[in-house]
């Protein structure tokens, strides 16, 4: 086993700190020596105005995991038709309108499990009540549950917009306070705090742009996937309409069912 062991005395002493070298401050790139000071503004920032901070934090982790939430929904309910509509159709030719229904209910992408399954339904009442379930689907469940979650980030969007500037406001009202109470008036010694005050605004913008750019992706792609649904309703329509009627039962055996054969008179 190895012990370690913590000497009394400290490493270095005052007469060594005190006779070190200073720190060559003035051979650092300036974007680099402007880079440290923006991170010691913001940890300032995050220390002395932290109860703006924390809100914006909190908002931003929020709005990242309803966007990956909202994504991977999206990404789950998507259909590759030119994979599925051969099969489907093969299913509709050998099984019947039953086998194709207990194969889209197998699925868990949106258009075979909750479209398709729709009109397979009402496929016994004709081709018009087929249309009319398939569209009352898309219109009151499919097209409510794809817009879960959007009003939510465009929410957290413009809220953090405005918490941010009521940080800046309120940042800026105290920096006219103190330069006020200076004396004559200098701003040079309040400028850091300015600079302070703006964190609020870019915190929330910086928030705030990213969420509106995915809520204008996420509803792009709900118009686009809306037309593949009224598309696929179309080809399901198509396959139904060129399906062949189901065969008569074979009528009953002649000569037992309704007519009596009458039996032969007894010879006198």
């Amino acid at each position: 086993m190895f012990s370690l062991e913590v000497p009394d005395a400290p490493l270095y002493s005052e007469e060594d700190t005190a006779n070190a070298a200073p720190y060559p401050w003035e051979k650092i790139p300036p974007f680099v020596a402007a880079r440290i000071i923006g991170m010691q503004a913001l940890w300032t920032f995050i220390t002395h105005d932290w109860y703006f901070f924390v809100p914006l934090f909190l908002m931003s982790l929020t709005a990242l995991t309803l966007v990956l939430w909202r994504f991977l929904l999206n990404l789950n309910g998507t259909t590759n038709m030119s994979e599925f509509l051969p099969e489907f159709q093969q299913k509709l030719e050998r099984e019947g309108v039953e086998g194709a229904l207990r194969y889209c209910r197998s699925r868990t992408d949106i258009i075979p499990r909750r479209l398709f399954v729709a009109g397979l339904e009402t496929s016994k009442q004709g081709l018009a009540a087929v249309r009319r379930a398939m569209a009352n689907v898309i219109e009151l469940e499919i097209m409510p549950d794809l817009n879960f979650l959007l009003p939510t980030i465009l929410a957290i969007a413009k809220i953090a917009t405005m918490v941010g500037l009521l940080a800046t406001v309120i940042s800026m009202i105290g920096t006219f306070n103190e330069i006020s109470k200076a004396s004559g008036g200098g701003v040079g010694s309040q400028a850091s705090g300015i600079g302070l005050a703006l964190f609020g605004t870019a915190m929330g913008l910086v928030t705030a742009i990213p969420l509106v750019f995915a809520h204008v992706l996420f509803k792009a792609w709900l118009a686009h996937f809306e037309v593949r649904m009224k598309s696929s309703a179309q080809k399901l329509l198509l396959l139904l309409q060129a399906k062949p009627p189901a065969k008569a039962a074979a009528p009953a055996a002649t000569g037992t069912a309704g007519v009596q054969q009458a039996s032969p008179m007894p010879r006198r």
